[in-house]
C-alpha cells in the first residue's frame, strides 16, 4: 500500500529541497549506523566464532549461558534489522509532481 502526503507551501520548490536534503542526511546517518552495527556484529562473530544467525538460534534454544556480551549481540542484531528497514523506507520515498 502506498501512502501519499500532501504539504502546502508558498514556496513548494524550496520546501521540496529542504525535505530532500533532510531525507538525504537521514539516509547517510542510517547507512553509517548500519556500517557501525555490522562492524560490531563482526566483532562478536569473531570473538565467539559464530555467525549472528547461529548465535541467535543457539541463544534462543538455551544452548548458551547468559552474558552481557550476548545481550549486546542480540541488541545489535535487532538494531541492524531496524536500521535496514528504515533505510528501505527512506529509499522508497519519492516526490510526485
Amino acid at each position: 500500500m502506498m501512502a501519499e502526503l500532501k504539504i502546502r507551501s508558498k514556496d513548494p520548490e524550496s520546501l521540496k529541497r529542504i525535505i530532500q536534503s533532510a531525507l538525504s542526511e537521514r539516509l547517510q546517518s542510517i547507512k553509517a549506523g548500519i556500517k557501525r552495527t555490522e562492524e560490531r556484529l563482526q566483532e562478536f562473530e569473531t570473538k565467539y566464532n559464530l555467525s549472528t544467525p547461529e548465535f541467535i538460534t543457539r541463544f534462543n534454544n538455551d544452548e548458551l549461558a547468559h552474558s552481557f556480551d550476548f545481550d549486546e549481540w542480540l541488541g545489535e542484531s535487532k538494531m541492524l534489522t531496524h536500521l535496514q528497514k528504515t533505510k528501505e523506507s527512506i529509499e522508497n520515498i519519492y516526490f510526485v509532481d
